[in-house]
């Protein structure tokens, strides 16, 4: 007894229409290159703001408080995590949507760059949030006596959801990798 084969089905040939429309979907990814330009204006927009910021606290600094200092270092540790965020931003989002970015094998180029997908970008946006609002409610704690008991709670409140947030994206993404790899 011979098993019958199914006809080979011949591939399909594309429209011209449809070639044209496929093309013009995968050139418009170039119309996210502004936002990560863009991105770039506002680390530099924030590098003025911790310049500026810097040079106030060294002016004040023997006229600060111990707590003024501290918060004053804690806003500068907020504004480099903060440009550390919109880097990786900047890079893994060009990368994953864009382009890639043709440096080679440049000494200094991240361990992370190239190998960060979306999953993994999702990981160290929530991871770098949660980082933020760590030292922003360490920044509000210092300087407690000028909070009411309502905004403290409120800021635990909002950073406690930013935690569990991280940990459901992480829970998320760890189920989501077991179904896809079995």
């Amino acid at each position: 007894m011979s098993q019958s084969q199914p006809p080979e089905i011949a591939p399909r040939v594309a429209s011209k229409l449809e070639k044209f429309v496929e093309s013009f979907i995968f050139r418009a990814r170039w119309l996210l290159a502004p936002f990560f330009i863009g991105l770039l204006v506002a680390i530099i927009l924030l590098l003025l703001k911790f310049f500026k910021y810097l040079y106030h606290m060294a002016l004040n600094t023997f006229s600060a408080t111990n707590e003024q200092l501290l918060v004053g270092i804690l806003t500068l540790v907020d504004t480099a995590l903060l440009a550390g965020l919109l880097l990786i931003i900047i890079f893994s989002g060009y990368e994953n949507f864009v382009s890639k970015l043709n440096i080679g094998n440049h000494e200094d180029r991240p361990a992370w760059m190239g190998k960060v997908g979306f999953s993994g970008l999702k990981m160290k946006l929530i991871s770098a949030i949660v980082a933020i609002s760590a030292v922003e409610l360490l920044k509000v704690f210092i300087s407690s006596p000028s909070h009411t008991s309502d905004e403290l709670m409120w800021k635990v409140v909002i950073h406690v959801t930013f935690v569990i947030s991280g940990v459901l994206f992480a829970l998320t993404d760890f189920i989501n990798s077991k179904t896809h790899n079995h």
